[in-house]
């Protein structure tokens, strides 16, 4: 699978960000939608958000601190 063109003019830091957020708000959305379902399906959608939106910030960071390391490794 090759990397899409925008994501390769990235620096490496934003790029690591920018997957994380992206992974984390996944899993995030994910466990959240059934944390919702469970809990009170009609209001669902919301939990999704609640759980998807911080998840998805925390990846973020994590990615940029890796990011910065790797950067800092090179």
């Amino acid at each position: 699978m090759r990397t899409p063109e925008g994501l390769v003019e990235l620096p490496l830091p934003l790029r690591y960000a920018l997957l994380g957020g992206m992974a984390l708000g996944a899993v995030g959305c994910v466990v959240g939608l059934v944390v919702g379902l469970r809990v009170f399906a009609p209001t669902a959608w919301a939990a999704t958000l609640e759980v998807g939106l911080p998840s998805a910030a925390v990846g973020a960071v994590l990615g940029l601190v890796v990011g910065a390391v790797v950067t800092a490794r090179r």
